[in-house]
């Protein structure tokens, strides 16, 4: 074989390494492709997707970001303490629903913020970027912590029982279902790890009412099969 043959030889050699090397970068960068990306974000991924107006590659785009950033975050536990204290909030904001709803959901909005920080997410002062974290971690119920805030800062219209005022302001209707959704985020916030799975098969019972007085007692939740006649307007 001459020493031409030989060269060429090596050449094409080194440009197959070369392009091998170039390509497993590119798909490096691109991160994670679109099918784990639906299997990890699932409805978040939907969402996603309608908010680039169909465009798979770019909610692909940003969601493959947000594990860039937030994948390696790792959740802090939650002392027995309080874990009851927020419970004990989550309930009472329940509770108060029924009387000031506009209330119930602020506080809901301003507890989901609380928690998400004690648990090791980005501070509630940087709600984005929090949702971003909490959606990488929690997609199957990060929407209920969106649509709850989103209702809280959005206010509370004239007719209770609407779903939405004629100003565009949320009405109590719509307030109490983005309590109910946002509920399923708290309680999976809440729970150490390992009770999760027990608790998002668990079936809630009502809570044991006294003398016509709402129960505190640990562990119980207000019933949210409630309609709408339950809850006064504001």
């Amino acid at each position: 074989m001459s020493t031409g043959v030989i060269i060429i030889l090596i050449v094409i050699v080194a440009f197959v390494v070369i392009a091998a090397a170039v390509l497993m970068t590119l798909r490096a960068r691109r991160g994670p492709g679109g099918q784990h990306l639906k299997r990890r974000f699932g409805p978040e991924y939907d969402r996603a997707v309608a908010r680039h107006d169909g465009d798979a590659k770019a909610a692909e785009r940003e969601l493959a970001e947000r594990v860039d950033r937030h994948g390696s975050l790792r959740e802090r536990s939650l002392e027995p303490a309080q874990r009851e204290q927020y419970e004990a909030r989550w309930t009472a904001a329940q509770e108060r629903f029924v009387d000031s709803p506009r209330e119930a959901v602020a506080e809901a909005d301003r507890l989901l913020a609380e928690l998400a920080g004690a648990r090791g997410f980005p501070d509630g002062g940087q709600y984005e970027e929090q949702l971003a974290a909490l959606s990488v971690h929690h997609a199957d119920h990060v929407h209920g912590y969106r649509r709850v805030h989103r209702v809280a800062h959005a206010g509370v219209g004239v007719g209770g029982d609407g779903g939405q005022a004629a100003d565009g302001r949320a009405g109590t209707e719509e307030m109490r279902e983005a309590m109910v959704e946002a509920r399923a985020l708290f309680e999976d916030l809440v729970s150490p790890a390992r009770h999760r799975a027990e608790s998002r098969t668990s079936v809630v019972k009502p809570a044991v009412r006294s003398n016509g007085g709402p129960s505190h007692a640990r562990g119980h939740h207000m019933p949210w099969g409630f309609n709408r006649r339950h809850a006064k307007g504001s």
